[in-house]
Order: C-alpha cells, then sequence, then structure tokens
C-alpha cells in the first residue's frame, strides 16, 4: 500500500481515528505544532483531539502541499466551495473557499451536492481505503478479514501495553464509557511481559 490510502492507514493507526474521522479531515484540523489531530463531530458528535504521530509529518506536510495545487485549482475553476457543519455557511459564506476549510483528503472528482444540487469536491470516502487495507492484509499473508478498524483496535491495545492511562486511552478514542476501553485491557495483559518480582528489582 503506497501514497495517500498508506498515509491515512498510518493516521488511523497513530492517532486512534475511526475511517470516517480520518476521511472527513479539514486542512485546520491538523495541529503540527501540538502535534494534535482535532476530530470534529466524531461518534456522538462530539469533538476530541487525538495524537499526530512525528514520524508521519513531512508526508504530511508534502501531502498537503499536493493538495492545495487541487485547492487552487477549484478556485480557478470557480467550483463551490466545501460544505460547512453547523449552518456555518450562512453565518461565514466566504469560509467554505478558504484553505482552512479544505479537506485534508479531497475526493479526486466533483459530484452533485444532494441537497443544493451544486457541484463541489467532498472528502474521500472509506470504501477504497478499506479495499487497499484488505488487499494488503491478504499480500502480507494475513488469514483474517482485516479493516481500517483493525487499525484503531490496535492502537488502543497498544498504548495500553505501554502502559498508558485508560482514561486517557478512553479520551483519546472518543470512547463515551471507560468500559467500551476496557475490552483491549484484556488483549493488552496478554501481551505484556510478566511483572517481576520485587525481590529481583533489588
Amino acid at each position: 500500500m503506497t501514497g495517500t490510502s498508506r498515509l491515512m492507514a498510518e493516521l488511523i493507526y497513530g492517532g486512534g481515528l475511526r475511517v470516517s474521522e480520518c476521511c472527513k479531515f479539514r486542512v485546520k484540523d491538523i495541529d503540527f505544532g501540538t502535534n494534535q489531530l482535532y476530530v470534529r463531530a466524531g461518534k456522538g458528535f462530539k469533538d476530541r483531539t487525538t495524537l499526530l504521530p512525528d514520524r508521519l509529518k513531512p508526508q504530511l506536510e508534502t501531502h498537503l502541499q499536493r493538495i492545495r495545487e487541487l485547492y487552487d485549482q477549484d478556485r480557478r475553476d470557480g467550483v463551490e466551495g466545501v460544505t460547512m457543519p453547523d449552518a456555518l455557511d450562512r453565518k461565514l459564506p466566504s469560509a467554505s473557499k478558504e484553505w482552512a476549510w479544505f479537506w485534508a483528503f479531497p475526493s479526486r472528482t466533483l459530484a452533485i451536492d444532494p441537497e443544493t444540487h451544486v457541484v463541489r469536491r467532498w472528502y474521500a470516502t472509506d470504501s477504497a481505503l478499506q479495499r487497499m487495507i484488505a488487499e494488503a492484509a491478504r499480500q502480507a499473508g494475513i488469514p483474517k478479514r482485516v479493516t481500517p478498524h483493525c487499525l484503531r483496535h490496535s492502537f488502543a491495545t497498544q498504548m495500553l501495553v505501554n502502559g498508558v492511562d485508560i482514561r486517557e486511552v478512553q479520551e483519546l478514542l472518543g470512547h463515551s464509557h471507560v468500559e467500551t476501553t476496557m475490552i483491549y485491557l484484556h488483549v493488552a495483559r496478554g501481551l505484556r511481559a510478566p511483572p517481576r518480582s520485587p525481590l529481583d528489582q533489588l
């Protein structure tokens, strides 16, 4: 797996994202200075922050430079701006055409907005990414069904194995209840090295 699909897959694993959250990122939701990703209106319409891995920053910056060319071409072509949340298109009518609100992972082609019937650019759909991840797993000889959500599970498990507090993992994943996050504890315990006796640590 290469290119944009690989970058998206690594962001999902590196930040514990749902695939839909990754697809809907806007340029302004990526904070290179604080190494954070801002998830807007995730499951349950909740906002949260999660991790932007250091190792992905150069690739992501290069990706955004390429996307800026697409954004600039849309502006030259007079394409309508992107869809806006919470009726912001009425409050801030010009914001939909600003770079900050552009999709970080835009679709390659334009499409008709089913509500307004105007032609605009949407965010990438998750179907292509799901196919790419499934194919990568097949080529790697993994005899199980692998989906983008498996990467999110792996993030949660690895964070717990690394000793990150379960409440912090809950916040990073955007779980409403810690009981949901606790599902990963059983797997994490099985992956940890067995504890050492205090006597052996003297």
